[in-house]
């Protein structure tokens, strides 16, 4: 049974799979409550542990929502609450919940704890989100433009603002959906530009350029997140102040009116939560070209198509 870590990780052929899958399965549920089984119920009796070592929002109520859909069941757990909060391993948690369950979500904060936990597990684990990555999303991502503009291919994808983990799964997904994705950030931003270099060579086109104003032309998407990612808060003085240099240079790059009307009447997107009039407009996230709650939905969807393709479903 396969592991869900990484897009890059995955066969273009499988992550197209998954996405067609994901789009089948959300118009089959037209008219359903949200109550009702799909109606191939392909994973009675299947039980999910979704494990937190951080908070989430979209992930827990999608995954949760998703596997009940399909028929099974599923068991909400917080590190915090667990042994794994006063001392055990990963990996003997690892065990232990492959004994119990038939697949493992884990959302935590190193993504060493992910390649942990799926070593030891006897079932299939899915990268929830870590510091590094974020794969679920940028699917998620994919399927909404698919839906609304169709081929991703030779699309332009720009991002604007702090280089995070999702940015590093869009860069993963460019190489395998052959779109183009422009990161617009300040030059001090720290930027994976081995993972680029890994992207390009694999038939991705990434290309980093710091004017907002260049990046725009000729987008087909513009996206953008929180200007704090994972681990950069903290109440030392010394980060406080990195941190507000840092707020300071990415100022610049929020997402405005004036700069949706460059590019080529681009959708928006952002994987929330977001911080209204910080790094993007309100009048652009709650205006006519943004697409986040569809994005949100279709973490339901593309979701639902993971658990199966984990599950060999």
């Amino acid at each position: 049974m396969p592991n869900f870590i990484d897009i890059d990780l995955i066969s273009s052929i499988e992550l197209k799979k998954l996405i067609d899958d994901a789009i089948v399965r959300k118009k089959n549920r037209a008219g359903f409550s949200r109550g009702q089984l799909d109606k191939d119920n392909p994973l009675s009796s299947h039980i999910l542990a979704l494990l937190f070592e951080i908070p989430s929002t979209r992930t827990r109520i999608s995954f949760d929502v998703a596997i009940q859909q399909l028929g099974g069941g599923s068991l909400i757990l917080n590190s915090s609450e667990m042994q794994l909060g006063r001392g055990e391993s990963v990996a003997d948690t690892s065990r232990i919940l492959s004994k119990f369950v038939d697949v493992i979500m884990l959302r935590c904060l190193k993504h060493e704890s992910l390649i942990e936990m799926a070593e030891f597990a006897s079932v299939p684990v899915i990268n929830g989100l870590t510091n590094r990555s974020h794969p679920c999303q940028v699917l998620a991502d994919l399927m909404t433009f698919i839906e609304l503009k169709g081929e991703v291919k030779n699309k332009n994808f720009v991002w604007y603002g702090d280089y995070n983990n999702v940015t590093q799964s869009w860069v993963h997904a460019s190489s395998k959906f052959n779109f183009n994705f422009i990161i617009s950030a300040p030059k001090d931003i720290n930027i994976d530009h081995e993972s680029i270099d890994k992207s390009n060579a694999n038939g991705g086109n990434v290309l980093v350029v710091e004017d907002p104003d260049e990046a725009a032309l000729g987008a087909d998407c513009v996206i953008t997140d929180v200007w704090m990612s994972m681990g950069d808060n903290s109440n030392s003085t010394s980060l406080d102040l990195k941190n507000q240099k840092k707020i300071e240079s990415l100022v610049p790059y929020k997402v405005t009116e004036n700069l949706m009307k460059m590019t080529n009447k681009a959708i928006f997107m952002h994987c929330l939560p977001a911080y209204r009039d910080k790094e993007v407009a309100r009048s652009v996230i709650d205006g006519k070209d943004s697409v986040v709650w569809q994005e949100a939905e279709n973490r339901l969807h593309i979701q639902k198509s993971i658990l199966l393709w984990c599950l060999n479903k």
